[in-house]
Order: C-alpha cells, then structure tokens, then sequence
C-alpha cells in the first residue's frame, strides 16, 4: 500500500495534450431523480484525435439508463475534418471559474470541465431530448493505473500511454427528460486517458523505445514476483479476448470501499488475470492486487457481430495474508456501441456496457467482511473476420489421472471438436466433430 495524501495528477497532466494521438474523458456517474426517487446510471465520453498538434476530429457518447425499467438512451456523434459532417462544431470556451487552469474538451455543444476537485458536465442527447447538467466534486484523490510500479505509464505497441481515475466523486445537478426537469443527486467516476500510440506514429514510437522497453519490463517483472507459473486445471482461450480487447469495471461498495478492474485478455477466457484491481477504502491510500484469477459466470451472444461477453464474472485477488473475492452482474440491457473499422483484418471495435450490481467478501487475514454495492461493467472487444473460435484445455492430474482435453468450437470453420487423450490409470483417446448450422451473424 502506498499513501497518497499527496495528489499525483498535476494541472498539467489534466489539461488537453494535442501533441498527443488520442486522448480521452470519460464520466460515469449513478444518481436517483429527487422527485420520483427512480435510479439512472449515465455513461459519457468525448474522445479527441490529434495530428501535429491539431485536432483532427472528436467522438462524444452517452448511454443513460433508467434502472428502474431496465431501457437505455443512446447518443452518438462525431466530427472529423475533411469529412461529411460539416454540420459539427467546436465550442471554443467556458465561462466556468474553477476551469480557468483545468481542462476543456467539448463536441458540439456538449462539454467536460474542471480542475482537481471540481468538474462540470454538460451533456446533450438531441436524439432522445436530454440534458444532463451536473457538477462532480471529488471525495477521493486521483490515481494513475501501475502508479506504484511505472509511475502511472503503461505500454501499447511499441508507445505508451497514461490512464488516471477518480474513484468517488459527489455528483449534483439536473436532468431535462423530455419536457421535464429532475433534479439529480448521486456518485460519479471521472477517467482521462492520453498517449502516443504506436499504430498511430510509428516513428514517434521508435523514438521512444527505450521509455516503453522500461515500462514492458517493470510490468513484467511486477506481474512475475506476484504470480507463481503453474499448471492449471483448466484454461480457456478465445478469439475475440485477444490483447486490443479489455475488461472493465468500477465499482462503489455500501461500506465507502470503491474498485477499480481493468484485465488486458491476452485470448484468456478463463484463468489468470493480466490486468490490475485497484482497491481503496479511505479514498486517498490505494492497494493494486496482482495476482488474480477470473471467471465467467454468464455469456451473452452479441447482437451486432460473431462473439461473446461476460454479463457476469468472478474475480479473486490476493496480496499477502490479503483475499478479495468479487462477483459483478449486469442487471440493465446491454448497450453494444460499435465503432466500424475498415481494415483488411478487423471488422469492428465493440463496448458492452451496462449497470449492474457487486457481491463478495474481503478477508484480511483474519477477519472476513462481506461486500455489495453497485458497480458498471464494460467488456470491450476488437472482433476479427474469423469470428467466434474459442478452446478449453482440461488437464488431469493425479490422483485422478494423467491426460488433457481439448473442447474447440469454432464458428468460422462451423464445427465443434472434443480431443481427449489419457495415459493412466488407463489409456484412452477420445475424438469426434460436429457440425454447426449456420449463424445469423453481422
């Protein structure tokens, strides 16, 4: 554990970085509507590219949910220079004082505000007639993922890139809906991220290369000490969890505690976790757990394109005597936002969000506490022109046996292989295919 009462996010580090490829803000938030006491959960993000130091284009995305039914809300613009959306501008300044040595990022007239510890959200859904106007205040200190172990950088390619987060914030405003205002009162999630991809400049990344070389190996080296390398039970590998690909939780727990979850798939489905989860109670000191295992509970079938994501999964984390054992589950529909892409490999890069729910225990060595609050979930998948092809390898070990197990399922040759091959107590192999039909897929 390191203590934090220092804030590590400098006014620089929040203010826009136009030198950089990409970057982007991103607010969530739960609250309830005073008037009638109904739940909503919101999901907003602008997302800048930059070239040379000038904008080339934004992405802005809402979701808001209304808990209570179920149904979401869903908005999506974008401007790029050079292109058909004319139409779209760029709000030049806010008159907001607190903003005045923070950052300002805006598209259309939609805008994210602020400097640590106060931020402002102005957001417009034209399409479903919504405003949302809500000021964040920070009940927690900032912190960068692999803080403790980077200084806050993380590798992608060949560059790097940093992403920070506020856990806890107060969040107080309003909600035009229709033609009814609400006033809003609830907790918020505010995340910058920013870098220099690789696949973005690759002779900026190559300039580089010694910084992110450093970074890869103080990961590596973090995830190697915290981890023993062992054969596993079993293990599951499948096409659309590959390494572009991540999932994502944050979470608020009824006891103050927030979460942090971010899991890099390396095509695992099942098994070791490559991410981080960045646990705090107090709000200003932060634990990173390392060494841990996932597990998917529930699966859905995408409704744009050939794959699946986890709509309920376990988490087990340890460090030291430390054990935190959680379970999330959506609970709202699904909103799958797909960015197309126009790449000889890659068809499209999705985000499966929705609210839901968390359950579990910590135990510190002596002491169990149960654990629930509410979290959001956010698996994000790059999908291939091959689809859906998934892997489960079972070992047998003693006493039960020697031997292992293959379970292929592969959508894009449509057949279902079982292999199994076992030495004691007694020979045996096993191997048969089934055909699939045909999928109704994107």
């Amino acid at each position: 554990m390191k203590n934090e009462n220092m804030n590590p996010c400098t006014p620089e580090d929040e203010r826009n970085h136009p030198l950089c490829a990409l970057e982007w803000w991103c607010s969530e938030g739960f609250f309830k509507t005073v008037e009638d006491g109904k739940n909503w959960h919101i999901n907003a993000s602008i997302t800048e590219g930059n070239k040379k130091g000038i904008k080339k284009g934004s992405v802005y995305k809402t979701t808001l949910f209304d808990q209570k039914t179920g149904k979401n809300y869903e908005s999506l613009d974008y401007f790029y220079k050079n292109s058909d959306k004319k139409n779209r501008k760029f709000v030049k300044k806010d008159s907001i004082d607190f903003n005045k040595d923070g950052f300002f990022v805006s598209h259309s007239d939609s805008y994210m505000c602020g400097l640590y510890p106060k931020y402002k959200m102005h957001l417009i859904d034209s399409d479903n007639d919504i405003v949302l106007d809500f000021k964040l205040q920070a009940k927690s200190l900032p912190h960068w993922v692999a803080q403790e172990i980077t200084d806050g950088w993380l590798p992608w390619g060949f560059g790097y890139y940093r992403y920070g987060f506020i856990p806890k914030l107060d969040l107080l405003g309003s909600m035009k809906l229709k033609n009814k205002t609400y006033k809003i009162k609830g907790i918020g999630y505010l995340e910058h991220v920013w870098g220099d991809w690789s696949f973005f400049s690759q002779i900026s990344a190559l300039s580089k290369l010694k910084k992110t070389i450093s970074v890869y190996t103080k990961l590596g080296g973090w995830w190697l000490a915290n981890n023993k390398v062992n054969i596993p039970n079993s293990i599951s590998f499948t096409s659309e969890n590959n390494p572009i690909g991540y999932d994502w939780v944050w979470a608020v727990l009824d006891n103050g505690w927030t979460i942090f979850y971010g899991n890099v798939m390396l095509w695992v489905m099942e098994g070791p976790v490559a991410g981080v989860l960045i646990l705090s109670k107090d709000d200003k000191n932060y634990i990173e757990f390392n060494n841990m295992s996932f597990k998917y509970d529930e699966i859905k079938y995408s409704k744009n394109y050939d794959f699946y994501y986890p709509s309920d999964m376990e988490l087990t984390a340890k460090k030291g005597k430390e054990t935190l054992y959680l379970r999330f589950k959506m609970t709202s529909e699904c909103r799958e936002f797909v960015q197309e892409l126009n790449e000889k490999y890659w068809k499209a890069f999705v985000i499966c969000e929705a609210p839901g729910i968390v359950e579990g225990y910590y135990f510190d060595g002596d002491k169990k506490i149960k654990l629930k609050g509410f979290s959001k979930i956010e698996p994000q998948r790059q999908i291939s022109f091959l689809g859906h092809n998934s892997v489960k390898i079972d070992f047998i070990k003693p006493p039960k046996g020697v031997g292992i197990s293959f379970d292929i399922d592969s959508h894009y040759f449509r057949k279902k292989i079982f292999t199994k091959i076992q030495l004691a107590p007694y020979p045996e192999f096993n191997f048969r295919v089934n055909k699939i039909g045909n999928l109704k897929i994107h």
